[in-house]
Order: C-alpha cells, then structure tokens, then sequence
C-alpha cells in the first residue's frame, strides 16, 4: 500500500497566513499530511515551478494556492503540474478580491483550478480531502462523520429555535 499523499499549501505573501491556517488545521483534523510554503508566482517564479514540477514525486497529491490582487500562483502552479490545483482567492487590494478572483477562476482550456470562494480556506482542504478520499476509505469515513456532526449541530440550533418559537 502507499504512503498517504500530502497537501501542499502555498501562500503567495505571508499576509495570507491568518486566512490559510485555517485549511492548515481543517487537514490536520483529518490527519492529512501538508506542508506550507510562502512561494510567489511573480517574486520567485523559478522556484514556484519548480516546486509545482517535483510535487509528485515528493508526494503530493492536491496543491492549494492562495493569492491576492493578480492571484496568478494558482495558475502558475498548474501550469507546471497535472496535480490538482485548489485556487483560494483572497480578499483585499482595491477591488477587494474581485480581481483575485477573477484571475484565479478564469484560466486557459486544459489548465482548470477548482476555486473557492474569496477567503475560502477551509472548503479548500475540505475539497482536498475529498479528492484524496476517492482512494482513502478511511479519509472517505472522515469526511463523512464531519457532514453528519455539522447535521446533528444544525438540528440542535433549529430545535432550539423552534423552542424559542413556542415560548413566544
């Protein structure tokens, strides 16, 4: 059997970190291996591609890639790997995040990038987990007892709420 394969998450300035080390703790909660490197597709475009060019054979399986304004360090990567490329546009700048979004969403025929929302860090992990999980039963198991936790915490608030309805 092989070795579980690793996300790798990567910030194009360190002023994304508060908003990505939520996909940090959303695949250590899955007990998926990552790494996080602050890579830039403009400032350090060799090293950028050449990580996204060996992230196979170190054993990634899913690259998340989280980018403002231009947010080109998703389409950079995936330009350079036929891995899966998760695309976390972040907000800020003067259009705040339109533009991120738009750079990472709008990619060329035959180099996708799943895109999540502005700021959408841990639906990226979540996304990752999923795509690992379609030959990890047990990561698959992990996915599905976290839907059926956030079930049984809805159902909780909306019996509380039509508790509060009755009393009104």
């Amino acid at each position: 059997m092989s070795e579980a394969k690793k996300v790798a998450v990567l910030l194009g300035s360190d002023s994304d970190w508060p908003v990505v080390k939520a996909a940090c703790a959303q695949l250590k909660a899955f007990g998926i291996p990552f790494e996080a490197r602050i890579l830039s597709a403009h400032r350090t475009p060799a090293p950028a591609a050449e990580f996204a060019k060996t992230a196979r054979q170190n054993g990634f399986g899913v690259v998340l890639c989280a980018a403002g304004m231009a947010a080109h360090l998703a389409g950079a990567i995936a330009a350079n790997t036929t891995l899966p490329v998760i695309g976390i546009p972040m907000k800020g700048g003067a259009l705040d995040g339109l533009d991120a979004l738009l750079a990472t969403v709008q990619m060329p025929s035959g180099i996708p990038v799943a895109t999540v929302a502005l700021n959408g860090a841990k639906n990226a992990a979540v996304l990752a987990a999923e795509i690992l999980a379609v030959a990890d039963e047990a990561l698959a198991q992990k996915l599905a007892d976290a839907r059926a936790k956030m079930q049984a915490e809805i159902e909780s608030k909306d019996r509380k709420l039509q508790d509060e309805l009755a009393a009104l």
